[in-house]
């Protein structure tokens, strides 16, 4: 009623029986739903109104003046994820943060069958509900990517986690503005996260971390980060 059209249309499209609703119809439904700019792009695209999206190439790679830029930062974490979340490059302070941290390269196989990841990530189900929105969005731009299929694919089998956030059908481009890490060595930290989509690869995005000034978390970043130089 709120969004104009008869109970038997909106089943329709529930049920999948009807595929081909307007543009005012999604808007309508965006509105009622009351769904935020990345969800409301998502649904035009499942609906098909939005251009197709380009092939993604067969294997990615970091443009090697990132991938400078990033060792140009050696006291902030800074990675690379691909379209389909796999941790295509990082620097030494990176790596230091995620030492031990097993089941790469694919950020999301660390969340979800990394043993250890419930206590690397002190707040484990925030940080695996936005991940999951974030793939969504992904999987919603390259629906017949076999990276992110496979990707899918692989969690659903092994994750019954996984596939209760998948269900919930999130799609989410803003991610967490600042993330908690229990670190075997250096500890508790909170550090704050930008990231930054790379123009030259569509599909990529830079990640970079860094801890609030003279707080005890900046001292533990820069040991850790220290420690990662020698």
């Amino acid at each position: 009623m709120a969004a104009g059209m008869s109970v038997d249309y909106y089943i329709r499209l529930e049920q999948g029986r009807e595929r081909n609703p307007s543009a005012q119809v999604l808007d309508a439904l965006s509105e009622v739903l009351r769904l935020d700019d990345d969800a409301h792009l998502h649904l035009f695209r499942l609906a098909g109104l939005l251009p197709a999206p380009t092939r993604p190439a067969a294997v990615e790679q970091v443009d090697p003046q990132l991938l400078r830029l990033m060792e140009m930062w050696p006291a902030n974490p800074a990675i690379v994820l691909g379209r389909a979340f796999d941790i295509l490059a990082g620097n030494a302070a990176a790596y230091a943060l995620f030492d031990g941290f097993q089941q790469g390269p694919n950020l999301m196989a660390k969340i979800f069958l990394d043993p250890d990841a419930r206590s690397f990530y002190p707040d484990w189900e925030e940080v695996a509900r936005y991940t999951v929105a974030g793939f969504r969005l992904q999987q919603g731009r390259s629906p017949d990517d076999p990276r992110i299929r496979q990707v899918i694919e692989e969690l659903s089998h092994a994750s019954p986690d996984f596939v209760a956030f998948w269900e919930r059908h999130e799609a989410r481009g803003t991610r967490m503005t600042s993330k908690r890490f229990h670190h075997r060595e250096a500890g508790e930290l909170t550090l704050q996260i930008n990231a930054f989509d790379v123009l030259s690869a569509p599909g990529q995005e830079l990640i970079v971390y860094h801890a609030e000034p003279d707080t005890p978390s900046a001292a533990a970043l820069a040991r850790l980060t220290s420690n990662a130089q020698l």
